[in-house]
């Protein structure tokens, strides 16, 4: 399969691509709006790499309660973004902070998207890493929960996301495209951005809003 053209994305946003996606008949790729970025000024733009999380309540003896996740983290390829499913929101998984920020990044990443809770904000900020959450608490996972499979379909804030999709979030969300329509999902993003430049520069001439959309048909 073709690979992913990432850099093509850079001049999307994830409304247009949501409206896209809704006109290829993919009506639910837009995660639930609890989703928010730690920075609302980063964008993020990357191949999914997805984590399944299951809660746990107790801790065993000689157990590494982080080893699916270590090696997910360890296997990362620049562009790729750690997906991490806990059927969130959540009040009791934060499976995501400083450590693992600086270890994804530092492996090429190009941001993390959880589902559940991140914590460490402040050095997140810092690192200037794009991670996108369904919450901020100081919970460790340890006792708490667990990776039990990576790179297995997931579904995380109500969207099904495969190892290999591409993955778009910015201030309006977070929007998933199947890898196997990225292409097109593209092609059409391009012609959409396209029509709303013409659309802005006619609003802004003064044209009545009726006029413009009957001549490129989008609002």
């Amino acid at each position: 399969m073709k690979a992913i053209d990432l850099a093509g994305f850079e001049a999307c946003s994830a409304a247009i691509l949501s409206d896209v996606l809704d006109g290829m008949g993919l009506m639910g790729q837009a995660m639930r709006p609890f989703m928010r970025p730690l920075d609302e000024n980063s964008v993020l733009i990357g191949r999914a790499r997805t984590g399944l999380y299951m809660p746990v309540y107790e801790t065993r003896a000689g157990e590494n309660p982080y080893q699916v996740e270590i090696e997910l983290v360890d296997d990362l390829q620049p562009g790729d973004v750690p997906v991490l499913a806990c059927n969130g929101p959540t009040t009791r998984l934060a499976p995501w902070g400083e450590l693992l920020s600086t270890a994804a990044k530092m492996r090429g990443a190009a941001g993390c998207v959880t589902d559940g809770l991140v914590r460490d904000i402040r050095q997140i900020r810092a690192l200037s890493f794009p991670v996108f959450h369904g919450g901020i608490g100081p919970l460790d996972t340890k006792g708490r929960g667990r990776m039990v499979e990576r790179d297995t379909p997931v579904e995380c804030a109500g969207v099904r996301v495969a190892s290999g999709d591409l993955v778009f979030g910015d201030a309006d969300g977070v929007v998933v495209i199947p890898r196997e329509r990225a292409g097109e999902a593209l092609e059409r993003a391009r012609q959409k951005l396209t029509g709303e430049n013409h659309t802005r520069a006619e609003l802004e001439q003064g044209t009545l809003l009726g006029d413009v959309y009957r001549k490129y048909g989008i609002l």
